[in-house]
């Protein structure tokens, strides 16, 4: 498709958007990568117009989708636990749908549909512990279900140093009831100044955790001024996070000799006299205040612009069917504190039978108001079937009712 293009980072920028948009600038956390992977193992799977609609949301072309999904799954990061599932309703799976199954990652698991308890346990064991149940239902219209987990727990390579709340400054809205908030240590975290597009400038702080085969995971915070939209802060920091993996200093920085003394959108100021051997000795130095920060929340990713309705048209024409349902959440939750950060998500898609078509039902309620017949008849399950099995043991009929007795008319003793 023309403008796509091959590696992850801008696509799923641009996913990021879509789902961050629906959410609001409410408090939350959220995996747009969860929900991406989805679409991509059902990418193969549509065709025609679905198939483009898919596209679209994907930001790539099916087939790429499908390979980067694989890559990530078949290659799990040391510290990104990760999953992906395609389970089918029992004694449902039809050729067409065995042959989608086929073009799936390696260790993405497939199999009947587990019941509830097994879909929660699911959650659980692909999460550390931190989901602990799956974000959907399952009722018996339920034909196929896509799941996604991912996990981290980590340290920080250094930890962060223990301020008063005031240090995050006098224009803070959290200054006056945070009593202690986290300070970059001197060494090993890495805080600057950059230049955006809607965003403007904004202060960025990237803290890491790095396991001895040189895997890491780097969360990069990103502050703008307080008029600047959530959106436009959180594409700058998507374009911040593609820079803060390498250990290099960002090319796109601004110098601290370019700006003015004093407040800015996100940062203070002030020079001070030093002893240096910098360039011209003008010498530049960042440290970064940040709150200790938790979130939890289940996300519904049903809306045309997150994919999932073209999911379902698309495994719907796969199987032949004229439509099929869809319900798709979320659950995520994070941790960011002085020792480290956690965080999980769990994403599921049902594609669920249609609504039965229109029509109309007849329900009749049965009336005893005249005499009728009585027939009491033995149930006998001994040895298999017991000799008194079915035999009638009382008839009557009826033609002389009574008012309820006393006792009838009694809520009964509790037990």
């Amino acid at each position: 498709m023309e403008g796509m293009t091959t590696t992850l980072h801008v696509p799923l920028a641009r996913y990021a958007a879509r789902l961050h948009a629906g959410i609001g600038d409410r408090h939350h956390v959220a995996s747009p990568l969860g929900a991406w992977l989805l679409l991509a193992l059902a990418a193969p799977a549509a065709t025609g117009g679905v198939r483009a609609e898919l596209e679209d949301a994907l930001g790539v072309d099916a087939a790429t989708a499908a390979d980067l999904a694989a890559t990530l799954v078949d290659a799990p990061h040391p510290l990104v636990p990760s999953a992906t599932a395609v389970w089918h309703r029992a004694g449902f799976d039809p050729a067409p749908l065995a042959n989608w199954r086929a073009t799936l990652p390696r260790r993405t698991e497939t199999g009947p549909l587990p019941d509830q308890a097994g879909l929660d346990a699911w959650a659980r064991e692909n999460t550390l512990g931190l989901i602990d149940r799956f974000p959907l239902t399952v009722s018996p219209r339920v034909l196929l279900a896509l799941a996604s987990a991912l996990a981290t727990r980590i340290s920080w390579a250094d930890p962060f140093d223990l301020v008063p709340g005031t240090a995050l400054g006098a224009t803070s809205p959290w200054a006056g009831r945070l009593g202690q908030v986290l300070r970059a240590p001197k060494h090993g975290h890495r805080a600057w100044i950059a230049p955006t597009g809607p965003a403007g400038d904004v202060a960025v702080h990237a803290a890491s955790a790095v396991t001895s085969d040189d895997a890491g995971l780097v969360v990069v915070s990103v502050a703008a001024d307080p008029t600047v939209g959530p959106a436009a802060v959180l594409a700058a920091a998507y374009e911040m996070s593609a820079a803060a993996v390498d250990d290099a200093a960002p090319t796109e920085r601004r110098s601290l000799f370019d700006l003015p003394l004093g407040d800015g959108p996100a940062w203070s100021l002030r020079e001070e006299p030093v002893h240096t051997f910098a360039p011209g000795g003008r010498e530049e130095r960042h440290s970064a205040v940040l709150p200790c920060w938790s979130a939890s929340d289940e996300h519904d990713l049903a809306a045309a612009t997150l994919g999932f309705p073209a999911v379902a048209r698309g495994l719907g024409g796969l199987l032949g069917m004229a439509e099929l349902g869809v319900e798709v959440r979320q659950a995520a939750m994070a941790r960011y504190g002085r020792y480290g950060f956690e965080a999980a998500a769990v994403t599921g898609a049902f594609a669920l039978m249609s609504m039965p078509p229109p029509g109309v039902a007849r329900i009749a309620e049965l009336r005893f108001g005249h005499p009728y017949a009585v027939v009491a008849v033995a149930v006998d399950r001994r040895g298999g079937t017991g000799p008194w099995h079915g035999v009638p043991v009382f008839s009557a009929w009826v033609a002389d009712p009574e008012e309820p007795a006393a006792t009838d008319l009694a809520d009964p003793p509790e037990a």
